[in-house]
């Protein structure tokens, strides 16, 4: 059976005679009764199964996109991908019918976005109408300034938190984009309190990550960006799909994030990073 919230499965649950073999990961008292589809934890009540969603920010949505060996691949995975592509298709139908997605003006401005991008040394890609990234996208440019203004999202894995800042310009550093959030003077005291880690922790820590785009899901690479550089500078040679989004760890903490050319990981305990490139 299935437990459901708002008709997207959470839980899926375990059969009796598998009871005794697991705990509940949350409470770590009770024996469990469910597992998450998207972390896998284990939990035993509806109590502890939002606990853990909160405590790890999992939304309980399997992920369809998971990597799967071809030795742990069965005919579930098989016709899991295959119903994934028929939604994909249907997704990409909608959207080549929107109709905005026939505007001259809309085709004129994205194509004249990534023009000028590409004059940066920029690999702007767009995504079709349908899809999350290209909704959100406000990304433009102002050809007075000869600047661009990036939609910009940052992520703070050891923390679980995400924000989106708007009209970034281009020419600011990322020290100075990130001084609102982990400057300990600078900071506003609500985000302050949330990313206390960061804020504590010594600015020689902080390390910016930004994925590598066009990778196989289970090669993910992340390029490490310079602090005292502008913004433009560190996207330079770089492939962006619709925005940039930058991840903020810290040195000291272990996490699974490789940072090419180093051959290091940085664990962060049952963090979903793919779920910001869907």
């Amino acid at each position: 059976g299935e437990i459901f919230f708002n008709e997207i499965i959470f839980v899926s649950y375990i059969p009796k005679l598998l009871f005794t073999f697991f705990r509940c990961e949350t409470c770590s008292e009770e024996e469990a009764k469910y597992r998450c589809p998207r972390c896998m934890k284990y939990s035993c009540s509806l109590l502890c199964v939002k606990k853990h969603k909160l405590a790890l920010s999992c939304n309980g949505v399997r992920d369809k996109t998971a990597f799967v060996s071809v030795n742990e691949f069965t005919d579930l995975n098989l016709l899991s991908d295959y119903r994934f592509l028929e939604d994909v298709g249907r997704t990409a139908d909608a959207a080549a019918r929107h109709p905005t997605m026939h505007s001259p003006t809309t085709k004129k401005l994205l194509c004249c976005l990534r023009n000028k991008a590409r004059k940066c040394n920029i690999d702007l890609r767009t995504l079709p109408v349908g899809f999350t990234k290209r909704r959100e996208n406000s990304t433009t440019f102002n050809c007075m300034e000869n600047k661009f203004y990036w939609h910009l999202k940052l992520v703070f894995p050891h923390c679980h938190a995400e924000y989106t800042l708007k009209g970034v310009p281009d020419d600011k550093t990322l020290a100075d984009i990130l001084k609102p959030y982990i400057d300990p003077v600078e900071s506003d005291p609500v985000v302050c309190q949330r990313l206390k880690i960061y804020t504590a922790s010594p600015q020689s820590d902080v390390q910016i990550l930004m994925k590598i785009e066009n990778r196989k899901q289970n090669s993910v690479r992340y390029n490490e960006l310079d602090a005292s550089r502008s913004l433009l500078d560190n996207l330079k040679g770089k492939v962006i799909i619709e925005y940039p989004t930058l991840f903020v760890v810290l040195k000291t903490l272990k996490n699974d994030m490789v940072v090419l050319g180093q051959g290091k990981h940085i664990f962060i305990s049952c963090y979903a990073i793919l779920r910001y490139f869907s």
